[in-house]
């Protein structure tokens, strides 16, 4: 896959729906409920990050849910790419880039969304031919203002900004010409995942869905 292919997916997914749910599953077993609570919601895009041990088969019990359409996130290096790929993932997310990183998206197909907190490194990735990538973390870097300023000298460049992202402050972002949409972890809140309430997911996910620039 070639960046400009890479990049060109990215803008698809991105353009679902207004929030990327980022997802930690620490029990495997409410995966599926899970995914089917956030795309019943109107979230079909699910990032879910491998920061468990039981996230690579979250990943394969996601993957199964008819309307999802999901990612790793966490990827951290040229295994995790391959680990991904092979537990179903449809894209990946991370953190930062580096060239083994991206060698290894693409020679597994893998589309990324790089992260990058600077503008020295999103012009890294405008240099390999990718034109959307990740804001990270978004709030400690400056938030809307700091993409905002972004858009100036590199209005080429597309953003899935994530870190501190809430129901409050999403708006602000998507208000932004150079962002797609935002991730958040809000919607997932480990305390109604693990007390299996999924309709309450649901329901916050509608709103996720529902959110518009201000």
């Amino acid at each position: 896959m070639t960046a400009q292919e890479a990049s060109a997916y990215a803008r698809e997914i991105c353009g679902l729906a207004p929030v990327i749910p980022v997802i930690v599953v620490d029990e495997v077993d409410h995966a599926r409920p899970l995914a089917e609570a956030l795309v019943a919601g109107g979230l079909p895009v699910l990032e879910v990050t491998l920061r468990t041990p039981v996230a690579l088969d979250a990943i394969r019990a996601m993957a199964e849910v008819e309307g999802g359409i999901v990612g790793a996130g966490t990827l951290l290096a040229p295994a995790d790419v391959r680990a991904a790929k092979a537990a179903g993932a449809l894209f990946g997310v991370s953190p930062g880039v580096t060239p083994a990183l991206l060698d290894a998206c693409e020679a597994e197909d893998l589309p990324l969304l790089g992260g990058t907190a600077t503008l020295s490194e999103a012009m890294a990735l405008l240099a390999r031919g990718y034109t959307v990538a990740k804001f990270f973390p978004a709030e400690a870097n400056g938030g809307a203002l700091a993409l905002k300023a972004f858009a100036g000298p590199l209005p080429q460049m597309a953003y899935c900004p994530t870190g501190g992202i809430t129901a409050k402050n999403a708006p602000d972002y998507l208000a932004l010409p150079n962002v797609l949409c935002v991730g958040g972890s809000w919607i997932c809140d480990p305390g109604l995942i693990a007390a299996e309430r999924f309709d309450k997911i649901e329901r916050l996910a509608r709103e996720a869905a529902s959110l518009r620039p201000r």
